[in-house]
């Protein structure tokens, strides 16, 4: 099924999805690049540790796959992203909940939830569209 709307334009699952990657592409280059500026802004203590920039590449690439996803109008892979952002998100608010996190992580998790959420109704919206079968 196409999640492309009657105009031939971007439905709103597929724009949640790019969105969503363009973020995630964002966050990613610049803990590749710059890991303490974005560090420094959350409250986060800077480190020379290589993890994060390790993780900044994991992100962009992951992405990159959400935004290819979106582009595509790939459902399958809209709604395999429902499911992987809300665990994202319901884990870092549990790492928070048991301290091994400091609480702005929950931020990160809030956005994962959201966009998780906006992607699920927009896709749900487009289930509910009748079929024409020519």
């Amino acid at each position: 099924m196409s999640t492309e709307g009657p105009d031939g334009r971007h439905s709103a699952a597929s724009l949640s999805v790019l969105v969503f990657g363009s973020c995630l592409v964002g966050l990613g280059l610049t803990l590749l690049v710059v890991p303490n500026v974005l560090l420094g802004i959350f409250g986060i203590p800077g480190t020379d540790e290589v993890w994060v920039r390790i993780l900044g590449v994991v992100l962009a690439v992951i992405g990159y796959y959400q935004i290819q996803g979106g582009r595509t109008g790939a459902e399958w892979f809209m709604r395999a992203s429902v499911l992987g952002r809300a665990a994202i998100g319901v884990t870092l608010f549990g790492l928070v909940v048991v301290g091994v996190a400091p609480p702005v992580i929950a931020l990160f998790g809030a956005v994962d939830l959201a966009g998780a959420m906006w992607t699920a109704y927009a896709l749900r919206q487009v289930s509910a569209v009748p079929k024409v079968v020519a």
